[in-house]
């Protein structure tokens, strides 16, 4: 596959000459945002009500605002019935509150390795009309989509233990409750909606728990744009020469990061398209025979299989702040398994949202969660259009953080919502089966058939162990969980047999 893999000197030169000629920076390493930092860099609220408070309007006032997070500390909502004077361990929580907008939540703790057994719901008020929702709940179980253990990404002493996000859309106030519960009434909870409580028995929460609010920002953000939102005045009134020392730095690391992206994909589009074209059977053989002249065995030659190339929307396209994540990319040696994932963010979006809901993404797992880039290396809207997540370049083996135990030899791929309970579209589940066919026949996969993956360890495979699984199989094949939800796993075998069609087999 080397010749659909850009060589280091490639990427070096085409990043150089689109670059300004200013002096190269040291691009500064993603972290979670510190409590101190949580109100600096978000954007000031409007009250409810005025012409600002809407999309349309905060877009013509800001044409570009490059997102910003808010990092709300919990805190005890009752007290122990035991020992009045001190607060319960059990049950924390924001009350009702206006707060800067922001349109995707979740809640993030101290400890990556700890569980927050119990239950977490929210409610928040959009920003348009004033209107408080009802409680809704967000996925606690989050930990299964991570960096294998042991990696630099897992070790980097930046992760966080983390919920799944949930998006609200637009927001400008919160009210959020989590108490602990028994496992068993835990998930009694989740599916009946009983709100059980079983204090005496329940553990403690985890240690640091955080509200993160995330606005994704506007647009995509220009060349030379810096990662964080803008600065209040407390911070403007810093020396001049030093800000703009900073905003240089900056700017050439925002510049330079952007390259890097782009570049990575240039065998297979422009630099800085925002989306990689679509080609029939015949050109995406053509292209695959003319990249891997001399690689391939007669038998490949004669018959690839390999699915035609579906159009996928850039980081670019979608608007990735590119100074957020770590710079640079790693690589697994091929990809032998495609893991299918949903965000459990929910439904309630409209497929104009998209890029707005993946900058939201991409910030929470970086910012909140501590990740190097996001985790997904595609995801998938309920309308079929598909993005490229991960940066590294949609043709190559990127290494992800998104199937805990499996992320080597492997890609993972989200769609956009929640499938426990709702079918997925017939439009997501095509362009599974379109990008599977596609990505694994650039690697000689059959996505009917089955592969061995060596586990790094997981819930349900013991690490070192070889794994027998489906080439396309759902997350929950590779550890203990319910993602990618009941519904969406239901369709893997539809699936599957249509990316072998495509593939011509």
């Amino acid at each position: 596959m080397r010749g659909f893999l850009v060589s280091s000197i490639g990427v070096t030169c085409a990043a150089a000459l689109a670059l300004p000629l200013t002096p190269p920076a040291v691009a500064t390493t993603a972290r979670p945002v510190p409590a101190t930092e949580a109100a600096t860099a978000a954007r000031p609220a409007p009250r409810a009500g005025t012409p600002d408070t809407t999309m349309a309007g905060r877009r013509a006032a800001e044409p570009y605002a490059p997102g910003s997070t808010q990092s709300l500390p919990l805190e005890p909502l009752s007290r122990n019935r035991a020992t009045p004077t001190a607060p319960d361990a059990h049950e924390q929580g924001v009350t009702r509150r206006p707060v800067r907008h922001f349109s995707l939540l979740g809640v993030v703790w101290d400890d990556p390795e700890a569980e927050l057994h119990g239950r977490v719901q929210v409610r928040t008020r959009a920003a348009d009309t004033g209107t408080w929702s009802g409680w809704q709940d967000v996925e606690t179980h989050n930990a299964d989509h991570a960096a294998d253990r042991g990696t630099p990404e897992s070790t980097s002493g930046r992760v966080r233990g983390a919920t799944a996000p949930l998006w609200v859309g637009d927001s400008d106030g919160v009210e959020l409750r989590v108490r602990s519960q028994p496992e068993k009434a835990e998930a009694a909870s989740a599916h009946h909606g009983t709100g059980i409580r079983n204090l005496a028995a329940a553990p403690p929460l985890p240690y640091g728990l955080r509200l993160e609010l995330v606005d994704p920002g506007d647009d995509a953000p220009p060349h030379g744009a810096s990662a964080d939102g803008p600065r209040t005045a407390d911070l403007a009134e810093t020396s001049a020469a030093a800000g703009a020392s900073a905003a240089e730095a900056s700017a050439a690391a925002g510049a330079s990061a952007a390259a890097e992206a782009s570049v990575v994909n240039a065998d297979l589009a422009p630099l800085d398209a925002t989306e990689i074209p679509a080609l029939n059977s015949a050109e995406t053989e053509q292209e695959f025979l003319a990249l891997n002249a001399g690689e391939l065995t007669e038998q490949q030659q004669a018959r690839p299989y390999v699915g035609p190339r579906p159009r996928i929307v850039t980081r670019r396209g979608w608007g990735a702040n590119e100074g957020l994540r770590e710079r640079g990319f790693r690589y697994t040696k091929k990809v032998k398994a495609a893991f299918v994932h949903h965000t459990a963010s929910g439904n309630n979006y409209r497929c104009s949202q998209v890029p707005s809901l993946i900058r939201s993404i991409y910030r929470y797992h970086v910012k909140s969660m501590g990740w190097r880039d996001i985790g997904y290396n595609f995801v998938i809207d309920k309308c079929g259009k598909i993005y490229e997540g991960r940066a590294g370049g949609v043709s190559r083996p990127v290494l992800g953080a998104h199937t805990l135990g499996f992320n080597n030899n492997s890609m993972g791929i989200a769609v956009l919502g929640s499938y426990g309970a709702k079918k997925p579209s017939s439009a997501a589940v095509k362009a599974i089966a379109r990008l599977t066919a596609w990505k694994l026949g650039l690697y000689g996969m059959n996505p009917r058939g089955k592969t061995y993956l060596k586990s790094a360890g997981s819930n349900l495979h013991r690490k070192g162990k070889k794994v027998r699984l489906n080439v396309i199989s759902g997350h929950r094949d590779g550890f203990r969980t319910s993602c990618p939800g009941r519904k969406l796993y239901g369709k893997l075998g539809s699936a599957r047999s249509n990316a072998a069609r495509y593939q011509g087999r």
